[in-house]
């Protein structure tokens, strides 16, 4: 599964929807904790600031969006990858609140599609060019990983201003 989902390592015990309806809320908490003024405040030259990483977290909330629902509309739908990083140029001066208000958004449509399509969409297969083919559950799995992992670099920072 790690190959399909590069995120399974953050998985935990908890059901996926709870991961996924929870991640707002855990966003939200380490913001405040962080507060507006060090938002967008990197902690070392290269690494992203806690608004930038939220950016990134809605970013990909629409790149999922679109996976998902083409997984579902399309028979050997093929994702398309997308550079991080240039999507990521974007992102200066982007508040936190702003970029959180778009993922919450994001996720909670999301949120809608995942409880109708599971568990009868499960199995539906789709083909990632460099990862190769997975299933809707996949994607389901890959955004609870990548929520968690970001959420850790978010407590981290939240722990070391």
């Amino acid at each position: 599964m790690t190959d399909l989902n590069p995120y399974a390592k953050f998985l935990d015990d908890r059901p996926l929807e709870t991961i996924l309806s929870s991640t707002s809320h855990e966003i939200a908490n380490q913001l405040q904790i962080i507060g507006p003024d060090k938002a967008g405040v990197s902690s070392a030259p290269g690494k992203w600031s806690p608004a930038e990483i939220v950016c990134h977290l809605a970013d990909c909330e629409i790149a999922f969006a679109f996976r998902l629902r083409q997984t579902l509309a399309e028979d050997g739908h093929v994702i398309q990858p997308f550079d991080q990083e240039k999507w990521a140029a974007t992102y200066s001066g982007v508040s936190a609140k702003d970029a959180f208000a778009a993922f919450t958004a994001l996720r909670q449509w999301n949120l809608i599609l995942i409880s109708r399509a599971l568990p009868s969409a499960a199995s539906k297969p789709v083909t990632h060019p460099e990862r190769g083919t997975m299933t809707f559950q996949t994607i389901v799995e890959t955004m609870a990983g990548h929520d968690l992992n970001h959420l850790a670099q978010l407590k981290r920072l939240a722990l070391n201003p």
